[in-house]
C-alpha cells in the first residue's frame, strides 16, 4: 500500500528510503543540517503542512510530521512553497533548483552551503520522488 503525499506515512517512507539508499548516502556524506519544509495551502491542500528532517552525513536521523515550531526553533534550513509547487517538485514536473531561482521555493538558511551541495539537494529530491506514488 502506498502512502499519500503529504502524510506521516509518506514521511516515514522517505526516512526509510534515505537511510537505505547507498547512492544518497555517498552523495550526502558531508551534509550537515536539519530542515523544515513548509507547504502552504493551495489546490488540494487546505491547511499548512510542516515536515521536519534531520539529515546528517548521508543519514536521516529523525523526521516529524507537523511538529510544534518550538520543538526545533532554529533549523539549518527552512524551505517554503505552496503545495502545488512542492507537488510539482516531488512528481518531477519542476526542477528544485529552478524552483529556488524563480522563488517558487523560498529558502531560509545558508544559500552558499546549499549551492555548494547541489548534488546532495538533487539526490534528496530524487529520493522524495521515488517514494511519492500517490498525491493528495
Amino acid at each position: 500500500m502506498s502512502a499519500v503525499f503529504p502524510s506521516e506515512e509518506w514521511l516515514k517512507g522517505l526516512e526509510a528510503k534515505l537511510n537505505s539508499d547507498e547512492k544518497y548516502r555517498g552523495i550526502a556524506k558531508t551534509w550537515e543540517g536539519d530542515m523544515f519544509i513548509l507547504m502552504e495551502p493551495k489546490g488540494n491542500l487546505k491547511e499548512q503542512v510542516t515536515v521536519y528532517l534531520d539529515l546528517w552525513h548521508g543519514t536521516c536521523r529523525k523526521v516529524e510530521y507537523n511538529p510544534a515550531a518550538s520543538a526545533h526553533p532554529t533549523p539549518t534550513f527552512t524551505l517554503t512553497a505552496n503545495y502545488d509547487d512542492i507537488k510539482d517538485i516531488v512528481t518531477g514536473k519542476l526542477n528544485p533548483m529552478t524552483a529556488m531561482m524563480t522563488m517558487k521555493l523560498k529558502v531560509k538558511g545558508n544559500m552558499g552551503y546549499m549551492m555548494r551541495n547541489v548534488p546532495t539537494v538533487l539526490d534528496f529530491v530524487r529520493c522524495m520522488q521515488e517514494v511519492t506514488t500517490e498525491i493528495l
